[in-house]
């Protein structure tokens, strides 16, 4: 049992230990709205975020579980947000569960359970414990998506992302088990030393690199690998697509940079050309977005642009062999990945807020006249619809520029008509975006009724603007922090 070094893997022990108290303690709650497993469970998840936060500050790389678990400034940044991201989510999310019988402890504990699978992918330095993570945060996720029992769409939804999670999963693990052929070792570091020596039987490798690409690529709802996104994010319950479409990005970007970077850069040439494959068709496919009418969807297809948008980042980090313009494009691509989180809280936290008792506001027209019935939310919702297109002074707008930015600088011809194209598909896909906030300023409203939420979720509302446009005007500390991460990380 030596190196086991729990120290460093506190956050993730506190959390299962209170997620445990916090299934028990819900038994014995007859309040309605959950009061005390709704504040037990946002106290623990500040308590871990703040201790990654702390960890990040000290910034040093700790290996734990004999070498099995990495305690790294990019884990921790990546887990803070991760934190955030879930603490907004139930503020937004605990008005509209509570009007449709979902504010039970179970919505509580498997948030929890998804969130610690978050940690442990984030933390990992191992394929079985990228696997753990992944399944236990996958798991959890397809029981919140069939929470709503009594919903035909619902528990569609949730039948349809089991078999395709478990597909994605099954890519992924098969992947995983060539490349462990082919190397001999399980652990990221040992897979990168066998790889750069050129010891390992290159055939085999690029042909386990494809299954794990293809596993990457759906969890993170990159074409050709999306089907599931759109469907999902319209057929579950609002307050769960929006614990589908933040937090579990973090991760996912995550291990694409533990399994394609920290183990795999000696294949660097075979895995950028898969990934600018996967952001062309991305940007492609999420054109479809024009055509919908139904807003959730509509931000499927978006997500579907964005993380292609992401992946772009990631394909400038080798050039010619040479890594020197690695910790450019990868932390852009972070940066990228936050702040898609940040808008995506926020958009689909508006969905929460418009819809009542009985009505879902999932149809773009459900917007209609909103400036009238609301100029203040109305303002905020236009100020997420910009960031997502990529309009300036947004936080979305600096996003995509660091990742072309990265791009152009890495001197090669290939990219540059790619970051060309990357802006015109931009340009084009912006009147999805621009649609929503002609709806909101421009269309009379079919209802007038006076907009009312509870004092929290208008202030995190706001609050959640003002940080899209915030980062927009004055995106360099989170730059700082994001670029610092990175190479902290890859220096080890």
């Amino acid at each position: 049992m030596n190196n086991m070094n729990w120290l460093a893997v506190y956050p993730e022990i506190i959390l299962l230990a209170m997620t445990c108290v916090i299934a028990i303690v819900d038994l014995f709650v007859t309040d309605s709205q959950r009061r005390p497993t709704y504040w037990l469970t946002q106290l623990t998840v500040a308590v871990v975020g703040t201790m990654h936060l702390s960890y990040f500050s000290a910034g040093d790389t700790v290996y734990a579980m004999q070498g099995m678990v990495v305690s790294d400034p990019m884990g921790h940044l990546l887990a803070f947000f991760a934190c955030v991201a879930t603490i907004v989510t139930l503020v937004y999310a605990r008005p509209y569960a509570a009007s449709r019988e979902l504010l039970k402890g179970e919505l509580f504990s498997l948030t929890l359970f998804s969130l610690l699978g978050i940690f442990v992918m984030l933390s990992a330095n191992n394929f079985l414990v990228i696997y753990l993570g992944l399944e236990l945060m996958s798991l959890s996720l397809y029981a919140l998506v069939a929470l709503r029992r009594d919903n035909a769409n619902a528990t569609e939804a949730a039948m349809k992302y089991f078999v395709l999670g478990a597909l994605a999963s099954g890519f992924l693990l098969y992947g995983l088990s060539m490349m462990y052929g082919a190397t001999g070792s399980l652990s990221i570091p040992e897979v990168f030393k066998v790889i750069s020596t050129g010891a390992a039987n290159k055939s085999v490798l690029v042909f386990g690199l494809v299954f794990v690409t293809a596993g990457l690529a759906f969890k993170l709802g990159a074409a050709p690998f999306h089907m599931w996104v759109p469907d999902i994010y319209q057929g579950s319950p609002t307050a769960v697509t929006l614990l589908l479409g933040a937090a579990p990005k973090l991760a996912a970007f995550a291990i694409t940079i533990r399994l394609l970077v920290e183990g795999m850069i000696g294949l660097a040439v075979d895995w950028q050309q898969m990934l600018v494959v996967l952001s062309i068709m991305s940007l492609l496919v999420s054109l479809a977005a024009i055509a919908q009418t139904n807003l959730k969807r509509m931000l499927a297809y978006s997500t579907i642009a964005q993380m292609g948008f992401m992946l772009l980042g990631l394909v400038s980090g080798v050039v010619n062999d040479n890594t020197l313009s690695a910790a450019n494009a990868y932390s852009s691509a972070m940066f990228y990945a936050v702040i898609y989180v940040m808008t995506t809280l926020g958009s689909f936290g508006m969905i929460l807020l418009l819809s009542r008792q009985g009505h879902e506001a999932e149809e773009i027209r459900d917007l209609a006249g909103l400036a009238k019935r609301s100029p203040w939310y109305a303002a905020v919702m236009s100020i997420f619809m910009f960031s997502l297109a990529g309009i300036p002074p947004t936080a979305g707008f600096y996003a995509k520029l660091s990742v072309l930015q990265a791009l152009v600088s890495s001197n090669v011809q290939a990219y540059l008509y790619l970051a060309v194209f990357a802006v015109v598909v931009s340009l084009i896909g912006a009147f999805y975006y621009l649609r929503v906030v002609k709806v909101m300023f421009f269309d009379e409203p079919t209802d007038r009724a006076p907009l009312s939420a509870p004092g929290d979720v208008r202030l995190v509302m706001s609050l959640n603007g003002a940080a899209v446009l915030v980062f927009g005007l004055l995106p360099g500390g989170l730059m700082a922090w994001c670029a610092q991460a990175i190479v902290k990380t890859l220096a080890t």
